[in-house]
């Protein structure tokens, strides 16, 4: 029973969850950079959260080098719905663009193994002048992404 004290109170309460407004997508802040600091640990937990976005969003995650011979891109997009399969599209500047489906597992495994690497792809000490930018992972939505069908950038 309420009284009429209560009841002015209660008009002015949002009754819907603030979960359901967010500020931001869930996955924008999912980037990092090669080095960083994290531990294996985290690492493991911020690949998971990757690929639970690529299915349930239509985001695509994107790893970025860059060295004396131009940018390597690699590209995961979920390929089905229950996230098991997932498209890797690679391009290197020399070769254009590659793409082939691997499994869940694999997926997290190379992202695993790319991102704990101690030292960045750009670093590559073969020539007198490596590139100096760190390698980048990003999480972005799907027209984002470049693919082979748009021109670069120069």
């Amino acid at each position: 029973m309420t009284t009429e004290r209560q009841h002015p109170r209660d008009r002015g309460i949002d009754r819907t969850p603030t979960h359901r407004q967010p500020s931001k997508q869930p996955w924008s802040g999912l980037e990092l950079r090669v080095p960083n600091d994290r531990s294996r640990e985290s690492l493991i937990s911020f690949v998971e959260c990757v690929l639970v976005e690529l299915t349930h969003a239509d985001v695509g995650a994107e790893y970025r080098s860059s060295n004396v011979w131009g940018v390597k891109l690699t590209q995961y997009i979920a390929a089905d719905t229950v996230g098991e399969r997932f498209k890797k599209r690679h391009y290197d500047e020399r070769l254009g663009w590659h793409e082939q489906t691997m499994s869940r597992q694999d997926v997290r495994e190379e992202l695993i193994n790319r991102l704990a690497r101690p030292a960045s792809l750009a670093t590559n000490q073969s020539h007198p002048h490596p590139a100096e930018e760190p390698d980048t992972f990003q999480v972005k939505p799907t027209w984002k992404l470049q693919t082979g069908r748009q021109t670069s950038k120069r």
